[in-house]
């Protein structure tokens, strides 16, 4: 007889930790009432958000830096001083 139960979506993975770090990791998740697996998933979300935003934030820089023809770090350089200069004045 054949039960319709859902099948489990997700997918255990094993990962290794130094002692010290997996001890901080449990304290973390019994201070903050979580399971092992919710406070990974936690901070893998976090990461990946923050690298999307990153990618973003140098997407932006590189576009701006074409439209100001930067081609190079002298280039940076020269735009940096003659900002500092007329910051001055």
């Amino acid at each position: 007889m054949f039960y319709n139960v859902p099948m489990r979506t997700a997918k255990t993975v094993s990962i290794t930790l130094p002692p010290e770090l997996l001890i901080k990791a449990q304290e973390l998740a019994s201070c903050e009432h979580r399971t092992m697996s919710e406070l990974f998933r936690e901070a893998l979300r976090r990461c990946m958000r923050a690298n999307t935003q990153w990618e973003r934030l140098l997407m932006r820089t590189r576009i701006k830096g074409r439209s100001l023809g930067i081609k190079n770090e002298q280039d940076v350089e020269r735009l940096s001083d003659k900002y500092r200069r007329d910051k001055r004045r």
